[in-house]
């Protein structure tokens, strides 16, 4: 029987710097590249030509951007039109295009990257992955790709040293990868007179970041930017030993419909050392639980104090009229929890930025905890084009609202200083030290006789 074959014309002519790209060999790919360079238009077209030629059976085949909206908004629209000629159906409510050969590319958003769980995946582009939580690879992407030897690129714009940095970094010196960079002052596809005009109405570190590349300009309007590069060059993310000495204490944002986020840190001679973060959406309070004694059996943690914000007073009626204060003690004592004065979140973020300059961080338990911190924003402002007073609510929100919790209660609890204040001590010799002074320093009598 006579083989059919079956031609067929995509509607899609590649910009000259993305030939070489579709023509790789490589399993890996990341490209960084600035904006309105055709990088999305470009890796949607890839994901359809692969998905016909590379003849999987049932192939499957995703697109994630870092949300949902932005997956259905932006590249939907671009799926439906390029697949158009070789679609054998689509399912909007779920948005995937099934394929004439059977093969399926589906579209995701990261902030609901669980819903990748359970798939297998041929093939995959991670957009804007910058803007993705860090351990979205690790944990739940690249298995997905493990049995059926899947591929992944990796497209977006910089935003400072993050996980996207990362894989960009290592993918240049590693010949099983294609890496590549194109600057707006390179590519020519954005017009020298439009440049030139965004140029001088944007800060220089904005234009350097969004049309030339720059890995190195600070994160714009990032409320710790200062602090988490001292505490990069410091080396104070690193590894850090639980030590049985002192106390592990916890604190936490909690997440009614979106992410709950827990810090677990010692106060070690007047550091605080952050020994592990998590974070996750659509647990029960069970969960978190069940998570606080895992930690404490594989660790072996002796806890402190739990600290929580004002509103795990609060009983909701989804709850059965129980509060999280109540919820949790079903597991954890009820003395060990500790509700942290709500001083106001400038307030807050002051104490936060202040318990940074003496805050130690591991590297691997706590990565996706300091790469909130790291990106921790204000909101912007499109039409007064300035950056507001309160914090974007974003990923990054709740590892940082809790992270706040435990500076505010260090704040409070340690008695810490808030301005230059001379330090009392015990001298040999003359000295103004009175008896008074002394008793002062001295949280409890000493009642050995010398």
């Amino acid at each position: 029987m006579e083989e059919i074959v079956q031609e067929v014309e995509l509607d899609y002519q590649p910009r000259s710097v993305f030939l070489d790209f579709h023509e790789r060999k490589q399993r890996w790919a990341v490209i960084v590249a600035h904006r309105r360079c055709g990088k999305t238009v470009s890796c949607i077209n890839d994901l359809i030509y692969k998905a016909l030629i590379e003849g999987k059976e049932d192939g499957r085949y995703a697109y994630v951007a870092p949300y949902y909206s932005q997956a259905k908004n932006i590249a939907w629209d671009y799926l439906l039109r390029f697949s158009k000629p070789v679609m054998a159906k689509a399912n909007q409510s779920e948005l995937w295009v099934e394929l004439i050969n059977g093969a399926r590319i589906r579209l995701f958003g990261a902030d609901n990257a669980d819903s990748l769980r359970g798939l297998y995946l041929d093939g995959i582009v991670l957009d804007e992955y910058a803007d993705m939580r860090p351990r979205i690879w690790g944990e739940i992407i690249r298995p997905l790709l493990a049995d059926r030897l899947g591929w992944a690129v990796f497209i977006g714009t910089p935003k400072g040293h993050n996980a996207f940095w990362d894989i960009y970094n290592n993918a240049t010196n590693d010949d099983s990868w294609y890496a590549k960079t194109l600057r707006a002052s390179q590519t020519g596809l954005l017009p020298k007179q439009e440049l030139e005009d965004a140029a001088k109405s944007m800060t220089q570190d904005q234009y350097l970041q969004e049309f030339e590349c720059d890995f190195e300009s600070a994160i714009l309007g990032a409320y710790y930017g200062k602090e988490m590069r001292q505490l990069t060059d410091q080396g104070r993310i690193t590894k850090v030993e639980y030590d049985p000495m002192y106390k592990v204490n916890t604190s936490w944002d909690l997440g009614y419909s979106d992410d709950t986020s827990v810090w677990w840190w010692q106060v070690v001679r007047g550091e605080l050392r952050f020994l592990d973060y998590h974070g996750s959406n659509g647990q029960p309070v069970a969960f978190y639980t069940g998570l606080i004694q895992a930690k404490q059996a594989e660790f072996g943690y002796q806890y402190g104090l739990h600290y929580l914000p004002h509103d795990a007073r609060a009983k909701t009626l989804a709850s059965g009229g129980k509060s999280i204060i109540e919820q949790l003690s079903v597991k954890i004592p009820l003395e060990s929890m500790k509700i942290v004065p709500n001083l106001g979140l400038q307030d807050g973020i002051q104490a936060s930025r202040m318990a940074l300059m003496r805050s130690w961080f591991d590297a691997e338990r706590c990565q996706d905890g300091i790469e909130s911190l790291r990106q921790y924003q204000r909101e912007y402002d499109e039409d007064r084009k300035v950056f507001r007073d309160k914090p974007r609510h974003d990923w990054t929100s709740h590892a940082a609202d809790a992270y706040r919790m435990a500076a505010v209660a260090w704040r409070v609890e340690e008695k810490i200083m808030t301005k230059d204040e001379p330090i009392k001590g015990l001298f040999v010799g003359k000295t103004d030290v009175t008896l008074n002074d002394m008793w002062a320093i001295k949280n409890t009598p000493n009642n050995r006789r010398i």
